[in-house]
């Protein structure tokens, strides 16, 4: 596994296709569409194990957010234009970074249903499942705090 965003083993990212919303077998059940509480503030969320100017008063646990996603041929096709020409592949550096976001709301999502309001300890870990499939996971650790005095 790397610890990349949203690549596999190789530095591919992949597109459009198959997410955990999509599976009933899943256990990722929050939609973000459907937030039944407040999503947590971005400041709030921090890859250190402490926030600064705040006390964890309880640790709530592991939160996740996963998103499984497949190669689109067009995205595939596009891409490979792109690669043609050099530079920066746009098409996938725009469809990675709606991934990870989609992964990390996700993960806030959860730690908001948990009655978090700060997650610490975030990170971002990718797996390629089979060929042409890759699991991007947004995890950390859900918290309540408290303003230090």
């Amino acid at each position: 596994m790397t610890s990349a965003a949203n690549v596999d083993r190789r530095g591919a990212c992949y597109s459009s296709g198959i997410t955990s919303e999509d599976n009933p077998m899943s256990s990722n059940s929050v939609d973000p569409g459907a937030r039944t509480s407040p999503a947590i503030p971005h400041p709030m969320v921090t890859t250190a194990f402490t926030l600064d100017g705040y006390a964890i008063a309880r640790n709530l646990g592991l939160v996740r957010g996963i998103i499984v996603r497949s190669r689109s041929i067009v995205g595939t096709i596009g891409a490979t234009l792109q690669t043609i020409v050099g530079g920066n592949i746009t098409l996938l550096t725009n469809l990675c970074e709606q991934t990870r976001e989609h992964a990390f709301e996700l993960m806030l999502q959860h730690a908001a249903d948990l009655g978090a309001n700060a997650v610490i300890g975030m990170r971002y870990d990718a797996t390629e499942i089979m060929q042409g499939v890759t699991e991007v996971l947004a995890y950390g650790t859900a918290v309540i705090v408290e303003k230090k005095n």
